[in-house]
């Protein structure tokens, strides 16, 4: 009888690995608008997709949530070729966040001050269901998430942790430890 739930319980690991690696985050359509973007950090494509985003005119303010405290706007401009201007009118450097939990807390606490009511939530396409996941607990449903996926080619391995990463987060809400 034990065997038989451990198999069972494997299975069901095994098909929601399977379903998490074939059911990514998806880009935002094209003609969505929103109040604001957060980009999380730590992944390729993330900083330079929230610029385009700004630059194409689909969202006002961009906060790039758990930027090093090192980094500089003028640091954007060089090394994601920015547009000056945009950037330093519209482009907020968070640096209180280490996670994706907290960086949807520093990103609550900014939609607050700036009194917006929908965001972009830019990320990679594997860490989107995550970080989406958070934000929607993060936000208290107050505000509008569009997810706006980056999209990737993923190893296995990082699909692996990811997918982990997300299975024990939400045992650990529904246990609530």
């Amino acid at each position: 009888m034990i065997a038989r739930f451990f198999s069972l319980l494997i299975l069901f690991y095994a098909i929601g690995f399977i379903l998490f690696g074939v059911t990514l985050g998806r880009p935002a359509n094209a003609d969505v608008m929103t109040d604001a973007a957060v980009v999380i950090t730590g992944g390729s494509g993330r900083i330079e997709h929230a610029m385009k985003v700004l630059e194409d005119g689909k969202t006002k303010r961009v906060l790039i949530a758990g930027a090093d405290p090192l980094v500089t706007k003028k640091d954007l401009v060089d090394k994601f070729d920015a547009e000056r201007r945009l950037v330093r009118c519209c482009v907020d450097l968070g640096s209180e966040s280490v996670d994706t939990r907290s960086n949807a807390e520093e990103a609550q606490r900014w939609l607050r001050k700036h009194n917006y009511k929908s965001v972009r939530l830019i990320t990679n396409d594997w860490h989107m269901r995550r970080a989406a996941y958070e934000f929607r607990r993060g936000l208290d449903g107050k505000y509008k998430i569009v997810p706006d996926a980056v999209r990737t080619e993923p190893a296995f391995g990082t699909l692996f942790a990811e997918y982990n990463k997300y299975v024990l987060r939400r045992a650990a809400v529904w246990l609530d430890v």
